[in-house]
């Protein structure tokens, strides 16, 4: 595979001003998605043109670019609202990346909220990937809330039903086990993203990933966690 690494970074977010620049360990959010994407190039044997990173933000651009990468797209204002989809970023980022010259074979989305994932994680969701037999391999951890165990419904008359399963089950352990998204990795079809939404490919296969690796930073409290964890690692 040939992938195009498409590093989505808007201006705009409420939840963390300014997340994918702030300083996190002393760094911008956004260096470490970077570090992984080039780590991950130089495995594979690509320049990093095939790092594309979609920003409509100049301070970020300039950022990236301190951090040695190049930054010749712009994504359209039109898709940096906070209401523009993932699918229509990725197309145009690779229609973009077709009009340049770029050959690519696979779309690998990397969210900069995910600073835990490593070279590793995007190469071992890489090497999941079957080119013609699925849509995409997403990154996924084990989830703490299971469907057949703890995981409840209301049904008609507002009492509580595990939400699959006969709700007998005693022991997480006997659950059949139950991914999340983890939101680190996304190796996509071209052809299939073309056609349908993300959420409507039938031939999905997961990467997982340990949970300690998969915090998706959303939130304040998701902020000082990862600050806390990577302290943690850099001791």
């Amino acid at each position: 595979m040939t992938p195009l690494f498409i590093i989505p970074a808007r201006g705009g977010s409420k939840g963390i001003p300014r997340k994918n620049i702030k300083p996190l360990c002393g760094r911008p959010l956004i260096a470490y998605t970077i570090d992984a994407a080039r780590e991950a190039c130089r495995r594979l044997g690509l320049d990093d043109d095939h790092i594309l990173l979609s920003t409509d933000d100049e301070e970020i651009a300039t950022v990236a670019e301190s951090l040695g990468i190049a930054v010749p797209y712009r994504r359209p204002a039109a898709l940096a609202s906070d209401t523009s989809g993932s699918r229509e970023v990725i197309i145009d980022a690779m229609d973009w990346a077709a009009r340049d010259g770029i050959a690519f074979d696979t779309a690998v989305l990397l969210q900069p909220t995910s600073p835990l994932r490593t070279a590793d994680d995007i190469l071992g969701c890489m090497a999941a990937f079957r080119p013609g037999e699925t849509d995409m391999a997403v990154s996924v951890a084990e989830t703490d809330a299971n469907p057949y165990y703890n995981c409840f419904e209301t049904d008609a008359d507002g009492f509580l039903r595990v939400s699959k399963g006969d709700g007998l089950l005693t022991r997480r352990q006997d659950a059949p086990r139950a991914w999340e998204y983890n939101g680190a990795v996304y190796v996509i079809s071209p052809e299939s993203i073309r056609r349908m939404p993300l959420g409507a490919f039938p031939r999905r296969v997961p990467y997982e990933m340990p949970r300690e690796r998969s915090l998706d930073i959303d939130s304040p409290l998701d902020w000082a966690i990862a600050e806390t964890v990577m302290g943690l690692k850099q001791q």
